[in-house]
């Protein structure tokens, strides 16, 4: 387990580069709402992006408080759950599960958009494309967190590189009078139309830059000692790249007068007006496809770390707990990819009908784990609590306000949210009662009384005379040599009489029923007589178990060649209470 933890340099890989990778489309998003008034009001991308930044401060710093005071992971979940209660806790959670679901549709979704924006002619294959990319990121996760990590680092280090040679580069060309002045208008021109509204609109899209920003506090257990420092001082860092990154580009598509595009993104155009299409334009479009296909690790990595905090809870099931041979909690992780493909063929891997309902997947989370920490410092009131207060009260504003404009504006792509959240919250609520139920009837110290079983009754279901039979009677006899029953179901009247002939002389201190039937049935039959025997033994205080022989081919695919009569009986009994069924195994060996 300690060799499976990250050090601070691989964590800002595996953990940062959902949202380091939003930059590829956050800034367009913003525009994506501009435009509607027309290129001239593309300047208020500028305060904007003020605005988002102001945001993300208020965020960084509220979850660098959530780290410290909930060092055991969980981010917004736990503090939602143990703040405000257990549904909204149970909101955030299932936000947070969904959105995870989202992060990695919408990142493998919008590194695909980069490859065909590269390549026009692979458009029409992005679906298979993204899926496959699923597949290959879903299997590295399976080979461990380590090793994921290791492999991760270089494409997000080589995306901030290549980001960062791209700001500088953009930036020089426009102190140096490179860049025409007729591309953009100028800071403070008025624009006909423009309106509060329609800027909280872009302000909300613009959020979707921040996506991914709480993953680290979700995953404070996968990070080496001290746990918390460490994952406070990688969220910093995140927080101070995503800052730069996001800015550069909202000043760079300003100055450049980019317009956006369906066939090709905002980064793509800024580095073609910057370099042309040569290697250095491959090499940003290359890296900003690598960091958004692989930002769905970010899913990954925090995703089976929230189900193991709601399967503690018994609110999912509790296969999600369990950890694969590399350390990993697999089944999350295999539940993970699947849903994300499933989401990614529904939506055609359409990113800008998946970002919305991602988006809004994360503010809420956002607002309640904000609104938890400010009821958790107005009930502890610990040093310094009044500052700490100010900051998740900011936090939690601004997360509402975003939250509502998510509504106010995009309800058509984020009604979704009213369905699945209260059909969440209801499979919630009904697993842990499930759980509930179980336990107390579990609990031996429970009035129920237990009934003493003063003998056993054995009936074995026989198809012939065959060593599989004799293998289960000899089992039998060694239980209960003086009740045992055979059971066999002739479809024909001649077959009945040779057979109980050849019985008698086979298995003569065996007795043997014979259930006639002309129904070609052998279940229903078998059942009924079952039930007679289980009626009389009751009376004793007897048990009856039925005995199933069955042989087992030596290989696998060799079953499908067989009728499995056997599996039905096993299956229509198993669920019976009144009756304990035992499979007797008879291995073939050719």
């Amino acid at each position: 387990m300690g060799e499976q933890k990250l050090n601070k340099k691989k964590a800002l890989a595996i953990l940062s580069s959902d949202a380091l990778s939003s930059v590829a489309y956050g800034p367009e998003q913003i525009l994506i709402v501009l435009v509607t008034i027309g290129a001239a009001a593309f300047w208020y991308s500028i305060p904007i992006a003020l605005g988002v930044l102001i945001l993300l401060t208020a965020l960084i710093l509220s979850y660098r408080q959530i780290i410290f005071a909930y060092s055991h992971g969980g981010g917004a979940y736990v503090v939602s759950k143990e703040n405000l209660g257990k549904y909204p806790g149970l909101i955030a959670g299932g936000s947070l599960l969904v959105d995870y679901i989202l992060t990695v549709a919408v990142s493998i979704s919008a590194g695909t958009d980069a490859i065909t924006s590269a390549f026009p002619s692979l458009h029409e294959h992005k679906v298979v494309i993204a899926i496959a990319f699923v597949l290959l990121i879903t299997i590295l996760n399976l080979r461990g967190v380590t090793e994921s990590a290791s492999v991760l680092a270089y494409p997000v280090y080589l995306f901030v590189l290549a980001l960062f040679i791209l700001i500088g580069t953009g930036l020089y060309n426009i102190l140096s009078g490179n860049v025409p002045a007729e591309l953009h208008t100028s800071l403070g021109t008025p624009v006909a139309g423009i309106s509060l509204f329609l800027l909280l609109r872009a302000f909300s899209s613009g959020s979707s830059a921040l996506t991914g920003v709480e993953a680290i506090s979700n995953a404070i257990p996968n990070f080496k000692s001290p746990e918390a420092s460490n994952a406070s001082k990688t969220l910093i860092a995140m927080g101070v790249l995503l800052a730069v990154m996001f800015s550069g580009i909202v000043v760079l598509a300003y100055y450049y007068g980019i317009a956006p595009r369906a066939d090709v993104t905002v980064v793509s155009q800024i580095a073609e007006q910057t370099f042309g299409r040569n290697a250095m334009y491959y090499f940003i479009q290359g890296t900003t496809a690598l960091i958004l296909i692989l930002a769905a690790n970010t899913g990954y990595s925090a995703f089976p770390l929230l189900a193991v905090n709601l399967a503690k809870d018994k609110f999912i099931p509790r296969m999600f707990t369990m950890r694969g041979d590399r350390l990993g909690y697999s089944n999350g992780i295999i539940i993970l990819g699947v849903l994300s493909m499933v989401l990614i063929y529904v939506f055609e891997g359409k990113t800008e009908q998946l970002i919305p309902l991602y988006a809004v997947g994360v503010f809420i989370p956002f607002t309640l784990s904000q609104s938890g920490m400010m009821v958790k410092w107005l009930r502890e009131k610990p040093a310094g609590w009044v500052q700490k207060f100010i900051i998740n009260t900011v936090g939690a504003l601004i997360s509402f306000v975003v939250t509502m404009m998510f509504f106010m504006t995009k309800f058509t792509q984020v009604w979704p949210v009213f369905v699945f959240l209260p059909i969440l919250l209801l499979v919630f609520h009904r697993i842990h009662k499930h759980y509930e139920a179980i336990a107390d009837q579990l609990r031996i110290t429970t009035c129920e009384e237990t009934i003493k079983i003063e003998g056993n009754v054995i009936i074995v279901p026989v198809a012939g005379i065959t060593h599989v039979v004799m293998n289960s009677l000899e089992y039998a006899k060694s239980l209960s040599p003086q009740q045992i029953i055979a059971v066999y179901v002739p479809f024909e009247r001649e077959d009945e009489a040779v057979f109980e002939e050849k019985w008698r002389k086979w298995q003569p201190d065996v007795r043997l029923v014979t259930l006639y039937t002309p129904y070609r049935s052998i279940v229903q039959p078998l059942t009924k007589f079952i039930d007679k025997v289980n009626w009389k033994a009751a009376e004793l205080n007897h048990r009856v178990t039925v005995i199933i022989p069955q042989f087992i081919p030596k290989k696998g695919w060799h079953n499908i060649l067989h009728n499995q009569s056997s599996l039905l009986i096993r299956a229509r009994l198993l669920f019976r209470s009144d009756v304990i069924v035992t499979t007797v195994p008879y291995h073939l060996k050719k």
